[in-house]
């Protein structure tokens, strides 16, 4: 496999370039194979780039784009107004082939409109769906949507399923347990959309379908895979940043209370320290969108450098793993 390339839409983000910059040097000196294409205004980015000594540029190209997509800005602005924004010049290079992936921290609506628009959903996949990784008692649990599907279809919900268990697998789970997550477990609990999904799931030949899921039950481990559409899932997902934020801070501040709490907080910082890096949201950012005939990833708006270099190595995870191209493979198998 050639060097790969990945296209950094650099003006997106609640922060603007710098952390961006930031996250894409420290990932070329950690993968000497990585080559970057930071897409962006090249007089803010080479000022930023003048600001870190001993840069290695052999591997680091500026591609000029003069519009930057706000956060708040509508999709189909996005998608009309501004066809020389950071976020489409990158795309514009997936889809040429100059690049073999794209990451953005810039507005979701806007990422996913154009992605569809210009990349196209694979064979069978009427929407694409953003996939993560979240925390378990026993590991982790691919959770999908996380809010690029708002209001879903059971046959939307059922591609999802799909989808979620093909890239489990390509992690290297055996079999993957794909549960839908709902009010309760039993078949009469749940909106008819999620009921009718339990229905096709349980006709679907090669997937292993274990049925509804409670939000206990998805931090226990019960499941590989968890769907859902995209308003719960983004719910979950930044309520669950936040409690591990929240959790976190409340420990620190219970063992500053008095002198003991200080000496038994000094016996258990190492696991302290090792809870705080297993929870940290900015080690697990990065959510593909899968479906796309391309390799796109969205870093949360607000992350600093360490959670956009964890985007980035999510997308040279999925360039490594080949993933659209495993997912075209399976689709035509399990879809219905």
């Amino acid at each position: 496999m050639s060097a790969p390339v990945i296209a950094i839409d650099a003006m997106g983000g609640d922060f603007g370039p710098r952390f961006i910059v930031e996250a894409s040097l420290a990932c070329l000196a950690e993968f000497p194979s990585l080559h970057l294409a930071l897409v962006g205004q090249p007089s803010i980015l080479e000022d930023l780039l003048a600001g870190q000594p001993g840069v290695d540029r052999s591997r680091l190209q500026l591609v000029p784009a003069s519009e930057v997509i706000g956060m708040d800005e509508r999709p189909s602005q996005a998608l009309r107004a501004k066809p020389d924004s950071s976020m489409r010049v990158a795309l514009e290079m997936l889809r040429s082939g100059r690049a073999q992936a794209c990451v953005s921290a810039g507005n979701t609506g806007a990422l996913m409109a154009l992605s569809r628009y210009m990349l196209k959903t694979l064979p069978g996949i009427d929407r694409p769906a953003m996939i993560t990784a979240i925390p378990t008692a026993r590991g982790h649990c691919q959770l999908l949507d996380l809010g690029a599907n708002v209001d879903c279809s059971a046959e939307h919900l059922y591609q999802f399923a799909v989808m979620g268990s093909v890239a489990a697998e390509a992690l290297g789970v055996v079999r993957p347990r794909v549960a839908l997550l709902n009010v309760g477990t039993e078949p009469i609990k749940g909106n008819q959309q999620v009921k009718l999904a339990a229905s096709l799931l349980q006709q679907a030949v090669g997937l292993n379908f274990i049925g509804f899921i409670e939000g206990d039950g998805l931090y226990r481990g019960d499941a590989d895979v968890v769907v859902c559409d995209g308003f719960v899932g983004n719910i979950l997902l930044k309520s669950s940043e936040g409690l591990a934020s929240m959790i976190a801070t409340r420990l620190e501040l219970l063992f500053r209370q008095n002198l003991l709490a200080r000496l038994v907080g000094l016996l258990a910082l190492p696991l302290l320290r090792r809870l705080r890096a297993d929870l940290a949201p900015a080690r697990r950012n990065g959510a593909s969108f899968l479906g796309l005939q391309g390799i796109v990833v969205k870093s949360h708006g607000a992350t600093g450098s360490e959670g956009f270099q964890s985007a980035i190595r999510c997308a040279l995870r999925e360039i490594q793993e080949d993933l659209p191209q495993r997912l075209h493979g399976r689709l035509e198998d399990l879809l219905l």
